[in-house]
């Protein structure tokens, strides 16, 4: 299997959605709503060119990160993609609104 490829993430705090980026363009995003009771993520699409590539995965982990660094947010999961990537990585079981 080859290298793994390299994906930066960054909050686009004006269209409330997680995006990451390979190369300099947009490979998907997870999108999110904030309310009183902290931070809803709605939905995950990774681009077409860039399936299978481990984007999505990287997306949700580092968004995960985020999240935890940066605020006292429990986090709401409606994406199916977040919720099945969640339940491989028990690790982020703290962030998530019971």
């Amino acid at each position: 299997m080859g290298s793994k490829t390299a994906v930066e993430v960054r909050d686009n705090t004006e269209e409330r959605r997680f995006e990451a980026y390979v190369e300099g363009s947009l490979a998907g995003f997870s999108t999110y709503e904030l309310n009183d009771k902290g931070i809803s993520i709605m939905h995950t699409e990774v681009d077409d060119a860039f399936e299978g590539q481990g984007v999505g995965s990287e997306l949700v982990r580092q968004m995960l990160d985020q999240i935890r660094q940066t605020a006292d947010l429990k986090v709401t999961v409606l994406c199916p993609f977040v919720t099945t990537w969640l339940r491989k990585h028990p690790d982020y079981q703290d962030l998530i609104r019971r």
